[in-house]
């Protein structure tokens, strides 16, 4: 299939309109037809009702195809493009905010940095299609379990560090004096489910084995701080690495001590790294460090601000 004319497709698939298509593509609307056309006359099948503008159960399936396809294209362009004019200068990195510790503010150039907060499944992505020369993600894994990242083209993941994680309480609630906590001690909690700030719920559903950690309010920012805040105040309990967790102004940080869990840190890059990306690299992967002092950890939040 003619890459082109798939990306046509899944553009008049997406806008739900051949017009708005065209317009974004920058063709005329004519073209976007003949793209249409050439495309089902090709796979032998109508691809899209013209009136409405919809899939058909055809189309639905080649839909499943193209985006995968499409996103593999990408990332064997910047590949290349990568390998052939690799920067000397300069470094896009793509963070969650709760992987952009201490150790990792330390290791950053002095200058020529461009930080982009992206949510978990997205980094990969970014880094195998070259919107961003290297990506840090995080999450809760067993002890030195790897994180399981999307698939979506040839890239080399190392891990860079792994920390305790710690249940952050209001400080009036009747386990914040608990020396430590079990996930069946939190059966009837209320949870707050913030995936682009802390760390998802879901693998805390599947460590409980009873799919049991209740959602009581979702945040869908980016801000460490407002999520703090909202446990502190009470409208939630949140899991969080002890560096971030630590000296919340309201709340207490009580260690998760069964199932184990810890905070995992990993770099993820396509290629051979060149420049600043790969003076990152080293830096990070050179040495591991498994925990982060407190004082610090609230600095790297304070950073983020």
């Amino acid at each position: 299939m003619d890459p082109h004319l798939l990306r046509t497709y899944v553009t008049v698939a997406r806008l739900a309109s051949f017009s708005e298509a065209a317009r974004e593509l920058g063709y005329t609307q004519s073209a976007v037809s003949q793209h249409i056309a050439a495309l089902e006359q090709d796979l032998g099948a109508p691809l899209l009702t013209r009136r409405p503008v919809l899939p058909t159960a055809a189309g639905e399936r080649l839909l499943e195809h193209a985006g995968p396809l499409l996103l593999r294209l990408e990332a064997a362009r910047a590949d290349v493009v990568r390998i052939a004019s690799a920067p000397e200068h300069g470094l896009t990195l793509a963070v969650t905010p709760t992987a952009l510790g201490p150790r990792v503010l330390a290791a950053l150039p002095a200058a020529g940095v461009t930080l982009r907060t992206l949510a978990r499944d997205e980094i990969p992505a970014a880094v195998a299609t070259g919107a961003a020369d290297l990506g840090l993600v995080d999450g809760l894994a067993a002890p030195s379990d790897p994180l399981r990242l999307p698939d979506v083209a040839p890239l080399t993941t190392r891990g860079v560090g792994e920390e305790p994680v710690c249940v952050l309480l209001p400080a009036n609630h009747p386990f914040a004096r608990r020396p430590g906590l079990r996930l069946t001690d939190l059966v009837d909690a209320r949870w707050l489910d913030a995936p682009g700030a802390g760390l998802p719920l879901d693998r805390l559903r599947t460590a409980s084995g009873t799919g049991g950690v209740r959602t009581a309010l979702r945040y869908e920012g980016t801000d460490l701080r407002t999520l703090t805040t909202l446990a502190a105040a009470g409208h939630g309990l949140t899991v969080l690495p002890r560096g971030f967790a630590a000296d919340v102004p309201g709340a207490v940080a009580v260690p998760l001590v069964a199932p184990r869990l810890v905070h995992r840190t990993e770099i993820v890059h396509g290629g051979t790294p060149g420049g600043a990306a790969a003076a990152l690299v080293r830096e990070l992967t050179g040495a591991e460090q498994l925990w982060m002092p407190h004082a610090t950890g609230r600095a790297a939040l304070d950073a983020l601000m």
